[in-house]
C-alpha cells in the first residue's frame, strides 16, 4: 500500500503526510460484511466500470474497501480519495498518474512535467495529453496483474471539464483497468455504450440499503439488542442508512433501555442523519465538543495542527478519544498522524458554528498558517493565508523567497502556481513582489504580462533616499533590459543592461548576473565573440565572489556556449561538466533550470562530437527542464530532431518538433523564441529528404528576416542563426543544381564565419564545399579544403564532416590515413569501422526490425493483417483515431516499410505474424 508521506511536497520543505491521498482508510470497527455486494462487484471484473452511486453514509466507501481487500491476489489496486481540490483536472491527473507510477514507475514521466507547468487559466489539451499517457500505459501493463483504480467521493471534484476527461479516460481505457468509482451523485457520462457490451456494474442507493440481516449483524456486533418490531421501525426510517444507523448506536450507548425504545420510536423523520449527528455531538464532553468545532474547517490535520490551532496541548488525546469511535475520523497514512473528518460530519460541524461559540474560521486558518510556514511547509502555509482571507499574509510568505535565489534557480514553475492564488492586485502591491514575479514571468517569456506588472514600478518613484531611489531604478532598468531581449530590441536591451550594471548594489547580485548574461548574448548575435568571452568571465567571477554554486554553473553554461561557437567542443564540454559538478549536491528529487540547460548543452555538445550517448542526456534534459518549465528545452527538441534525421527517421524528427511547438504554445511563449528554430531545422530535414520544395519556400524568409537584409535580432537560444540560414541556403542551391551560386555562398560564409570568431559554421561551410569540390570532379581542390577542415576541427567537432562520412566514406578514409595520428583523425576513423560495411552487406528482408514492436503495436498490426480499416481498429482497441494512424506510422518505420500491405509481408517474414 502506498504512504503518501513520501510523495513530492512542496520544492523547499521536506514531503509531508498531508500530500498523503492513495492511502487506502481501513475499515471501520464493527463494519459489518457485505458479501452480496462484494459478489456482485466481483461480476464486473471482466468490465471497464463499477460506478457505486447513492447518498451520503450508505458505505460507499466501506464497500469498495471491502472489495478491495478481497481482489484476487493477481490484481493490484490505486485508491484516490478526492476532495474539493481534485475539481481541477490538472491536479487530479497529477494525482492520478503519480498514483500510477507507484506501480510503472517509468509511465509518462514528461507527461507528469508537462502537467505541473501548466497554468490554470490557459486551456490545456488534456485529451491529447490522456491519449499519449493511455498508450504508455497499455504497453506498460502486464496481462497476469490487472489494476483496479477506485475514485473515492467523485462527487467532490466533478465538474465539467473532469467529467468530459474521465469520459475520454473511460472510452480510451486500455485492457488490464479497471475503474471503480463512487459517489453522492452520477457522474456525467455517456454510459450506453459501454451498458450495452456489458461493461458496465452500477450499484445504487436501492442496492445498497442495509437488509434486515444485516442490521441485525450491525445491532449485535454494538451489543444493542431491541425488539423485532423496533428493528423494522429503525430500518424503515432509516431507509437503510448505514451511517445513520452507527451515529444512532452512539447516541444511545449510555442510554438505559427505556431510553433506547423511546428514542427508537420517536426519531426524525425521513433521513435522521441532522438529528442524531446533533445528538452525538451534544452528547460529547465540552472540550471535544470544542475541539470538534475549532478543528472542522481544516482539509486534513494531525495533533501538533490543531494544538496550534487551538493554542492548546491536549489534541493527541483527544484525537485518540475520537479515532477509537471509527466514526468521526478518517486515517490518511499509516502511522496514523494525519486524519480527516468524514465530509458529512464536518460539513454539519461547519454548518453549526454559531458566533461566540467558537473562534472564528480565519482566526483558525491563520493558526495554522502560522504553523505551517515554522514547519517550513510554505504551500499549505499560503494556502491557509489565502483560506484566512489573508492575501497580505500570502504575500508576505512569498517574499520570503530570495530575489537572488530564484534568479539562481529560475524554477519559474513554482512562483507561477504561487500566483495563481494570489489576487491580480496584491502582485503590484510592492517593489519586492513586483520585481519577484516580474523577473519570473520575464523568464516565463510571458513578456507582456512581465512589463505590464514592471510598469507597476512607476507608483513606488520617487523612492524615500537617493540610495533607494538608484537601487530600484537599476533593478527596473535590469528587468525591462531582459524583456526587451526577448522581444528582439537589442539595442534597448544593451542600454538598459549597461547602464543597470552601473548602479546596481553590491548585494543585487541576481540582476547584475542577468545583466552580464543578456550582454553577452547580445555579443554573439552581433558576431563579437571576444566580448562575449569576457563578459562570461565577468559572470564566473561574480558568482565564485558571492559562493553560489548555482550561479557558477549558470556561468560555466554562458561559456560553454561561446567555446562552441568558436569550435572549441572539447573545451566546452569540460565547461559544461565543471557547471554539473557544482550542482551534485542538490536534491535529484527537484528540478533545477540550471541543471537542466546544463544536460541538455552536455547532450548537445556529445552530438557534435557524434556520441550515443548524446541522446539520452537530452531526453533527461528535456525531462528536467519541462518540470520547471525552462524554454532552454528547445534545444533539447531541436537536437533530437537533428539526430532523428541523420538516422532516417523523419516522422519522429517532426513528431518532436511538433511537440516543441505545442509545449510552447501551451505555455504561451512568444514565436519570436521558438520559430524561426523550428523552421530553420524543418528545412533541414527536408533538404536531407530531398523536399526542395518545402525548403525553397521558408529558406528565403528566413534569410529575409534575419539576414543582412532584415536585421532582426537572432533568438537568445540560436544566436548565430543567421550564418546556420546561409549554411542551409547553400545546401538548397546544391540540391538545385546551382553549384556556382552555392560555391560562392560557402567561401563567403566560411570567410565571415571565421573572421567573426565562429569557427563551427566556418568548418560546417569548408566541409560542405569540400563534398561540393569533391562531386564536380575538383579532386585537388576537395583535398585542400579537407585538409584546411581537418586543420581547423582540432576543437573537437565531428559533426560537420557528417557529409562526407555518409556520402564519401571511402575517399575519407584514405585522407585521413594519409595524415598523422591526432585525436580528430582517430575520432573520425572510428566513425568508419569495417564491421559497418559488413552490415551494409546484409540485405534488409534477412534483418530484423531496427526495434522491437510494443504491445499495442503488435496489436494494432494483428487487426491490419486481417484487414480492418483503421476506425474498425479504433473501436475494437478503444482508443482514438489519430493513435491508430500513429501506431501505424510507428510500425511502418520500425519495419523499414511505407505500406500496411508491406508491414503485414515483413511482419510473416520476420515471423511475428502467422
Amino acid at each position: 500500500m502506498t504512504d503518501l508521506s513520501r510523495s513530492p511536497g512542496f520544492p523547499y520543505a521536506p514531503a509531508s503526510p498531508v500530500e498523503a491521498r492513495f492511502y487506502r482508510p481501513p475499515l471501520p470497527a464493527g463494519h459489518v460484511p457485505r458479501p452480496r455486494l462484494c459478489q456482485r462487484l466481483e461480476e464486473g471484473l471482466q468490465g471497464r466500470l463499477l460506478l457505486v452511486c447513492a447518498p451520503a453514509g450508505f458505505g460507499k466507501s466501506s464497500l469498495a474497501i471491502e472489495f478491495c481487500e478481497g481482489l484476487p491476489k493477481h490484481w493490484h489496486s490505486l485508491w484516490l480519495g478526492l476532495s474539493e481540490r481534485d475539481q481541477d483536472p490538472g491536479r487530479f491527473l497529477e494525482r492520478l498518474l503519480q498514483g500510477l507510477q507507484q506501480f510503472y514507475p517509468a509511465l509518462g514521466e514528461e507527461a507528469l512535467g508537462l502537467l505541473k507547468m501548466r497554468q490554470r487559466h490557459q486551456p490545456f489539451a488534456f485529451e491529447q495529453w490522456l491519449d499519449g499517457l493511455l498508450d504508455e500505459l497499455a504497453d506498460e501493463l502486464d496481462d497476469g496483474q490487472p489494476l483496479l483504480l477506485v475514485l473515492d467521493d467523485y462527487h467532490l471534484a466533478q465538474g465539467p471539464v473532469l467529467d468530459r476527461c474521465l469520459q475520454f479516460f473511460l472510452n480510451h481505457l486500455p485492457p488490464g483497468v479497471l475503474l471503480l468509482v463512487t459517489s453522492r451523485q452520477r457522474p456525467d457520462w455517456h454510459l450506453a455504450r459501454l451498458r450495452l457490451s456489458r461493461q458496465l456494474l452500477e450499484l445504487n442507493e436501492q442496492d445498497l440499503r442495509l437488509t434486515t440481516g444485516e442490521v441485525d449483524a450491525l445491532l449485535s456486533s454494538q451489543g444493542a439488542r431491541l425488539q423485532r418490531p423496533q428493528v423494522a421501525d429503525i430500518l424503515q426510517r432509516s431507509e437503510g442508512w448505514v451511517a445513520g444507523l452507527r451515529l444512532w448506536l452512539l447516541a444511545v450507548e449510555e442510554l438505559d433501555g427505556d431510553a433506547q425504545e423511546d428514542l427508537a420510536l420517536h426519531g426524525g423523520e425521513g433521513l435522521i442523519r441532522e438529528y442524531l449527528l446533533e445528538e452525538v455531538i451534544e452528547r460529547q464532553p465540552p472540550e471535544v465538543q470544542q475541539f470538534l468545532y475549532e478543528t472542522a474547517c481544516l482539509e486534513r490535520f494531525c495533533a501538533g495542527l490543531c494544538d496550534a490551532v487551538r493554542d492548546s496541548h491536549d489534541s493527541a488525546a483527544i484525537i485518540r478519544q475520537l479515532q477509537a469511535n471509527q466514526v468521526f475520523l478518517v486515517p490518511l497514512d499509516e502511522q496514523g498522524q494525519w486524519f480527516r473528518y468524514h465530509h458529512l460530519f464536518s460539513d454539519l460541524l461547519n454548518a453549526r458554528s454559531l458566533e461566540g461559540q467558537v473562534r472564528s474560521q480565519g482566526g483558525a486558518h491563520l493558526r495554522a498558517c502560522r504553523w505551517f510556514a515554522a514547519q517550513g511547509m510554505l504551500d499549505s502555509a499560503i494556502e491557509q493565508a489565502l483560506l484566512a482571507g489573508q492575501a497580505d499574509v500570502a504575500a508576505s510568505l512569498v517574499q520570503n523567497l530570495s530575489e537572488e535565489q530564484m534568479l539562481a534557480e529560475q524554477n519559474i514553475a513554482m512562483l507561477l502556481r504561487w500566483k495563481t492564488n494570489l489576487p491580480d492586485d496584491l502582485l503590484a502591491s510592492t517593489p519586492r513582489l513586483i520585481m519577484l514575479y516580474g523577473w519570473a514571468l520575464a523568464l516565463a517569456c510571458q513578456l507582456d504580462a512581465a512589463q505590464e506588472l514592471l510598469e507597476q514600478l512607476g507608483r513606488f518613484l520617487p523612492a524615500a533616499d537617493p540610495l533607494g531611489q538608484r537601487s530600484l531604478l537599476a533593478q527596473w532598468q535590469a528587468l525591462d533590459g531582459v524583456i526587451a531581449r526577448g522581444r528582439g530590441d537589442g539595442a534597448r536591451a544593451e542600454q538598459q543592461c549597461s547602464e543597470a550594471l552601473a548602479g546596481l548594489p553590491a548585494e543585487r547580485y541576481g540582476p547584475h548576473f542577468m545583466c552580464l548574461s543578456t550582454l553577452a548574448n547580445l555579443a554573439m548575435v552581433r558576431g563579437d565573440l571576444w566580448r562575449a568571452r569576457g563578459l562570461n568571465r565577468e559572470a564566473l567571477e561574480l558568482a565564485q565572489r558571492i559562493d553560489n554554486p548555482l550561479f557558477e554553473a549558470l556561468a560555466h553554461y554562458e561559456r560553454a556556449r561561446v567555446l562552441q561557437a568558436r569550435g572549441e567542443v572539447l573545451r566546452a564540454l569540460s565547461e559544461v561538466r565543471q557547471g554539473l559538478a557544482h550542482l551534485q549536491g542538490l536534491p535529484v528529487q527537484r528540478s533545477y533550470s540550471v541543471r537542466a540547460r546544463l544536460t541538455l548543452y552536455e547532450g548537445y555538445l556529445l552530438s557534435l562530437r557524434l556520441q550515443p550517448r548524446a541522446a539520452e542526456q537530452l531526453h533527461a534534459g528535456i525531462a528536467e527542464a519541462r518540470s520547471c518549465r525552462d524554454v532552454g528545452v528547445l534545444i533539447g527538441y531541436c537536437v533530437l530532431a537533428c539526430l532523428e534525421g541523420r538516422r532516417g527517421r523523419p516522422a519522429e524528427a517532426f513528431a518532436l518538433l511538433g511537440e516543441a511547438e505545442r509545449l510552447m504554445h501551451v505555455w504561451d511563449v512568444p514565436a519570436i523564441y521558438y520559430l524561426a528554430m523550428i523552421t530553420l531545422i524543418k528545412c533541414e530535414l527536408w533538404l536531407r529528404q530531398g523536399q526542395v520544395e518545402l525548403a525553397a519556400a521558408w529558406l528565403p524568409q528566413l534569410a529575409e528576416t534575419y539576414g543582412d537584409q532584415g536585421r532582426a535580432l537572432a533568438p537568445e537560444f540560436h544566436p548565430q542563426l543567421a550564418l546556420h540560414i546561409d549554411l542551409q541556403q547553400a545546401a538548397l542551391e546544391r540540391l538545385q543544381g546551382d553549384v556556382e551560386a552555392a560555391e560562392r555562398r560557402l567561401r563567403a560564409l566560411q570567410q565571415q564565419a571565421q573572421g567573426l570568431g565562429g569557427q563551427l559554421v566556418g568548418l560546417m561551410a569548408q566541409a560542405q564545399l569540400a563534398q561540393l569540390l569533391r562531386q564536380t570532379g575538383r579532386e585537388r581542390e576537395a583535398q585542400q579544403q579537407l585538409d584546411g577542415c581537418l586543420e581547423v576541427a582540432q576543437g573537437g567537432a565531428l559533426l560537420p564532416f557528417v557529409e562526407l562520412l555518409e556520402h564519401q566514406p571511402q575517399w575519407l578514409r584514405e585522407r585521413l590515413q594519409l595524415r598523422p595520428a591526432c585525436p580528430q583523425r582517430d575520432a573520425l576513423l572510428a566513425q568508419l569501422p569495417a564491421a559497418r560495411e559488413a552490415d551494409e552487406e546484409v540485405a534488409p528482408e534477412e534483418s530484423g526490425p531496427t526495434e522491437k514492436l510494443s504491445g499495442r503495436e503488435m496489436a494494432v498490426l494483428q487487426l491490419i493483417a486481417r484487414g480492418c480499416s483503421n476506425q474498425e481498429i479504433s473501436e475494437r482497441l478503444f482508443i482514438s483515431l489519430h493513435t491508430v494512424k500513429t501506431h501505424a506510422r510507428h510500425i511502418n518505420s520500425k519495419l523499414g516499410v511505407e505500406r500496411r500491405t508491406q508491414a503485414v509481408a515483413r511482419a510473416k517474414g520476420l515471423g511475428l505474424l502467422r
